[in-house]
């Protein structure tokens, strides 16, 4: 049976267009209508690092927080801290960010959270079974809501190619820890230059494998089991994070990541922004970045695999470089992946609103 994919086209830069497409999407999807009265529904977004300039607008969001509220349900907005030096590595930095580019109460009509905690590593930990990736720690309010809104900037990625939906939920809602482990296999080490001897590495340590040597923290291979707490702890940046890693098994780790998150909501709904279409991703991207494919407009599902296998559909047909050709078989592989592992279906009819 084929997933039905909801698709408002829209084409221009003018913001007013892209209001009225997104009302669109939601008027003819309308998405919303399970969701109870007075049930906090937490709302994923990404604001993108200082320099991004092409993520999903303010105004958009609002367009968003609004139809939820409407249903009177209590939307809230959430991200989670990253694990490269920026302002997002915290909770106070990133929220400062986020008012700055507004995404503050005042302009949105929701509040927004850093959902991991001041540090990143708030959360609660689950094993979940995976071949690539056994244990992984999430916001708690995962698995205590009922529904989850997800709005989401297509954009290219320099790991997976491709950046959608299942990485903005793999990423976006794991504490720092997990996404250390989706991004390497390997285990983190010390920057003994940057290394103040704080002691706070130590302290956090579940399995004692850091040690000082000459006021310096000291990991153990041997010992580390590669959680990733030293890397919340610090906060000198002197954890090394080797980012070399096998982008097959990068991808395979965010659908199983994904697939455990949303199994635990009842109701969700995706919202993808196939517009500005940059080469890279959020977390990088600026002002000046490339446009892989013309503007396509907004598209909308229950079911996150055919959403993401239309986007890539259009996006592909759109192109207007090259880009997602190279290493195409990177994010094809985890399409199929998340097809035979029961993230969704690949099959899918649009419907235009």
């Amino acid at each position: 049976m084929k997933s039905d994919v909801y698709l408002s086209p829209v084409n221009t830069n003018r913001p007013e267009d892209r209001l009225i497409a997104l009302k669109k999407l939601l008027t003819t999807a309308d998405p919303f209508k399970k969701f109870v009265k007075g049930e906090c529904v937490p709302v994923k977004i990404t604001i993108g690092d200082s320099g991004c300039v092409h993520h999903v607008s303010p105004e958009l969001v609002g367009i968003v927080i609004t139809e939820i509220k409407n249903c009177g349900a209590k939307p809230f907005l959430f991200d989670t801290s990253v694990i490269y030096k920026g302002e997002r590595q915290n909770a106070v930095d990133h929220l400062s960010l986020a008012e700055k580019k507004g995404f503050g109460y005042s302009r949105i009509g929701a509040p927004f959270i850093i959902a991991d905690g001041v540090f990143g590593n708030d959360g609660k930990e689950y094993d979940i079974g995976s071949q690539d990736i056994s244990k992984i720690k999430v916001p708690s309010f995962v698995g205590m809501a009922d529904s989850l809104v997800v709005i989401t900037h297509a954009t290219g990625h320099i790991v997976s190619k491709y950046a959608g939906a299942i990485k903005n939920i793999a990423m976006g809602m794991a504490c720092r820890p997990t996404k250390q482990v989706q991004h390497s296999s390997l285990k983190p080490s010390v920057i003994t230059r940057s290394c103040t001897g704080c002691g706070q590495c130590l302290k956090i340590c579940p399995v004692q494998a850091i040690t000082m040597s000459d006021k310096k923290a000291v990991i153990d291979q041997s010992i580390c089991v590669g959680c990733g707490e030293c890397l919340c702890a610090c906060k000198f940046n002197a954890i090394l994070l080797n980012w070399d890693e096998d982008p097959h098994v990068f991808s395979r780790r965010m659908v199983d990541v994904a697939k455990f998150v949303l199994s635990r909501f009842k109701n969700k709904f995706f919202i993808t922004s196939a517009l500005d279409i940059t080469k890279e991703c959020d977390c990088i991207s600026s002002k000046d970045d490339i446009m892989v494919s013309t503007n396509i407009g907004f598209l909308g599902s229950y079911d996150i695999l055919a959403l993401e296998q239309a986007t890539i559909d259009m996006i592909t047909k759109n192109k207007q470089t090259d880009f997602f050709a190279k290493d195409r078989d990177i994010f094809i592989d985890m399409i199929d992946y998340a097809d035979k592992h029961g993230l969704g279906s690949t099959v899918y009819k649009i419907v235009e609103a």
